[in-house]
C-alpha cells in the first residue's frame, strides 16, 4: 500500500521560513516523481514543484523559483519543500504526492498525502 504523509505546516510571519515533509512508503515505481501541490480557499489546487526520485530532475512553478526548494533523501523516503521568503499568496493546504511522471498537473499523479496548512500572516 502506498502511503504519503505531508507535515511542516503551520503559522509563519511575512518573509518567514518553513519547510514541508512528505514522507513516503510503499512507492514501488522504478522512477517516480514527488509533486507539491497547494490549493487555497475558494481557489483551484495548482502545482508548486516537482523532483525526480533520484533528485536530479526538478521544477519549479514560477511564483516560487528562487524562494522555494525541493530535495529528497532517498536514506530516509522522504521529501522536502523548504519555503523561504514567504508571502500571504502561499497561504494555502499543501500537499505532496507520487507519480511516474514529472508534472505540475495534478492528474499525472496517483498518490496523494493528506494537505498540511500553512499560514502566512503579518
Amino acid at each position: 500500500e502506498v502511503q504519503l504523509q505531508a507535515s511542516g505546516g503551520g503559522l509563519v510571519q511575512i518573509g518567514g521560513s518553513l519547510t514541508l515533509s512528505c514522507a513516503t512508503s510503499g512507492v514501488t515505481f522504478d522512477d517516480y516523481y514527488i509533486g507539491w501541490f497547494r490549493q487555497a480557499p475558494g481557489k483551484e489546487r495548482e502545482g508548486v514543484s516537482f523532483i525526480s526520485s533520484s533528485g536530479g530532475s526538478t521544477y519549479y512553478r514560477d511564483s516560487v523559483k528562487g524562494r522555494f526548494t525541493v530535495s529528497i533523501d532517498n536514506a530516509k523516503n522522504t521529501a522536502y519543500l523548504q519555503m523561504n521568503s514567504l508571502k500571504p499568496e502561499d497561504t494555502a493546504v499543501y500537499y505532496c504526492a507520487a507519480g511516474p511522471y514529472g508534472s505540475l498537473r495534478s492528474y499525472e499523479y496517483y498518490y496523494w498525502g493528506q494537505g498540511t496548512l500553512v499560514t502566512v500572516s503579518s
